[in-house]
């Protein structure tokens, strides 16, 4: 299978690009220095030269509170970028496999978000992320568009903005305390079990449409905190737990964005891993990349 991967210099990117090298695919993986889906031509003739039988679009604008400052850098890259890719993706007749955000939810419920859920986001970040899954259902009809949140993998070690594990595990690598909320709630999401699936789902061929591929368990960021800091061996204590209202953001974000698998679990995929398990998995592989994973690929 021929496989392209944009955004191949993030971690989920180095994660796909991992996963589809290991299953024998033809992988073209170009970070944004390479394309920029904002360049409409530019991403239409490197797709159209390299005819791929899928395309992974790990390329976002993911800063959510900056965002709030630059709304067009935001709609440019994650709504009207995608726009870009899906309309190659649909002229090649490639599938376009999409990831937006659980941020498209206000937050209001008290139970994991379902795709039958109505999405309304509070942030400029989440309205970007939701145009875009609308463009790509829109403009590809082979399209799969997969919700995750809280994205965490070994590649953030070497990616400038890290992960949330990573800033925890720098805070605690310098006896730093942490004060994190125990009032929002989300479904951290191990990126080289979400590459995996994502590899799975365009193999088993599941009807085209819109997924949630997310940790599969909601916890508060504080007990997230918690579960990486004991596993590296931090101190008991490390991670003061504090309210929302002591944690104030540029962006607004939802108290409660928990996202349910169920759909996706039915149709054969397999469920993510537990959050303790995909730590320790996380803290063991941190250890062995390699600075330039894509260059150690290969590509």
């Amino acid at each position: 299978m021929r496989t392209a991967i944009l955004g191949a210099g993030g971690q989920l990117g180095v994660d796909l690009a991992r996963e589809a090298c290991k299953r024998g695919h033809i992988v073209l993986a170009l970070t944004r220095r390479q394309l920029d889906v904002t360049d409409g031509p530019a991403v239409l003739r490197r797709l159209r030269s390299f005819r791929p039988d899928a395309v992974f679009n790990a390329a976002a604008y993911n800063h959510v509170d900056q965002a709030e400052r630059e709304p067009w850098a935001a709609k440019n890259v994650n709504a009207l970028g995608v726009r870009n890719v899906a309309d190659a993706c649909a002229g090649a007749c490639s599938v376009l496999i999409h990831y937006s955000t659980d941020l498209v939810f206000s937050g209001k419920a008290t139970a994991p978000y379902s795709e039958s859920d109505q999405p309304c986001p509070s942030s400029v970040y989440g309205k970007s992320k939701l145009a875009g899954e609308r463009v790509a259902r829109d403009r590809c009809p082979s399209h799969y568009v997969l919700r995750v949140a809280a994205l965490f993998g070994p590649a953030g070690r070497f990616t400038r903005r890290g992960n949330f594990a990573e800033m925890v595990l720098a805070k605690c690598r310098k006896g730093q305390s942490l004060r994190i909320v125990r009032d929002r709630f989300v479904s951290p999401t191990f990126g080289p079990s979400l590459a995996v699936r994502s590899l799975d789902i365009l193999q088993a061929e599941i009807p085209y449409g819109l997924y949630h591929l997310a940790g599969g368990e909601a916890v508060s960021w504080y007990d997230f905190a918690v579960k990486v800091a004991r596993a590296s061996g931090a101190p008991s204590g490390a991670v003061e737990a504090i309210v929302a209202d002591e944690h104030r953001t540029a962006a607004p974000r939802p108290p409660y964005s928990a996202l349910s698998n169920r759909r996706i679990e039915s149709l054969g995929i397999r469920p993510m891993p537990r959050l303790d398990i995909a730590v320790r998995r996380y803290l063991n592989l941190r250890h062995t990349e390699v600075r330039e994973p894509l260059a150690a690929l290969g590509l």
